[in-house]
């Protein structure tokens, strides 16, 4: 099946570029309550679903050991930008667990985030396995093997113990089997497993409601997703898209990005979860799927996402950026 558009960006009066791709939303008993494209095709998540994958280190009673709370849990949902704040965390995390940075097996790259790259440089520093945007969910993987008494080298490969565990719970909300034939390495080098959109919409509806789940688990979830509307801006950083959706709809939405141009979440109030990607993986266009779903809920969300007036650098307005008349068609009518 081929994706249709999605997304349009135009220039004078003809469109320049074309981004396909698909989008599900669901509700937690699985049901379909919007589709566009292809959204049984297994397809990797990326850091979308790193909500769900802290489950195994907040169920794990590291919290507790450890006296880890709201902030611990939400940078290890996120995919922070490299700032100050976020570096210290991360360290402060793992010297709590007696551990130190060398222990993070998630390499290392220069701060998402560009004012903390140049006051980076302007130090002298060097980039270290802190500044990578996965080292809370890192941090989070590794204080859980020291709390269990795990192994510490090697807790990102896939047979590592901690890795089954996240495995088991992802296979739990999704209800998929994930075998080593949907098996990818992502870029942070822990295991990401390609699941369809049908199935990961329906696990954001599973973790934003409880509903299917065991009390405690759910009890969890929402421990989690309360952490990261309690500190969106650990979530991602400033000015992103994460960030901004949940600091001005805390309580209402849920939203995780990931790379290639993937985005999951849930309006719990409305009882819905939500998973699109991009088959060029454009990140803009990704945005402005996600924005345009949430605005169709929440109108004050509108402005959130890419400016839909595209200009060059003299200020000119130059074309636009539009959903397709399918997107734009699906969207009218969810309500």
């Amino acid at each position: 099946m081929r994706n249709p558009n999605l997304v349009e960006l135009t220039r004078g009066s003809l469109v320049e570029s074309r981004h396909a791709g698909a989008l599900a939303v669901a509700r937690a008993d699985g049901r379909i309550v919007a589709s566009i494209g292809d959204i049984a095709a297994p397809v990797f998540p990326r850091s979308a679903i790193k909500p769900l994958q802290a489950l195994a280190f907040a169920g794990s009673g590291a919290l507790e050991r450890f006296d880890f709370a709201t902030s611990e849990l939400a940078i290890a949902c996120g995919s922070h930008s490299g700032t100050a704040r976020h570096v210290r965390l991360v360290a402060a995390m793992l010297a709590r667990a007696g551990l130190t940075p060398t222990a993070l097996g998630c390499g290392a790259h220069e701060p998402m985030d560009g004012r903390a790259a140049r006051e980076l440089v302007r130090a002298g520093g060097s980039v270290t396995p802190l500044h990578h945007n996965c080292s809370g969910k890192h941090a989070g993987m590794l204080v859980t093997a020291a709390h269990r008494g795990e192994a510490i080298e090697g807790y990102w490969r896939p047979d590592h113990p901690v890795q089954l565990r996240i495995r088991r719970d992802l296979e739990e909300l999704t209800h998929c089997r994930l075998g080593a034939d949907v098996c990818g390495i992502d870029g942070c080098s822990v295991p990401n497993w390609a699941i369809p959109l049908g199935a990961m919409a329906a696990a954001f509806a599973r973790f934003a409601t409880g509903e299917g789940l065991t009390s405690e688990r759910a009890s969890l979830c929402r421990r989690l997703m309360e952490a990261c509307w309690a500190e969106p801006e650990l979530v991602a950083g400033p000015g992103r898209l994460d960030t901004l959706a949940m600091t001005r709809l805390c309580g209402e939405v849920l939203i995780k990005s990931g790379a290639e141009g993937v985005y999951c979440g849930a309006l719990p109030g409305r009882g819905i979860g939500f998973a699109l990607k991009l088959d060029d993986g454009a990140k803009r266009a990704a945005e402005a799927v996600a924005v345009a779903l949430i605005a169709r809920f929440f109108a004050c969300a509108m402005d959130l996402g890419p400016a839909p007036r595209l200009k060059n650098w003299r200020g000119q307005e130059v074309g636009q950026l539009r959903l397709s008349a399918a997107l734009s068609s699906l969207m009218a009518d969810l309500g």
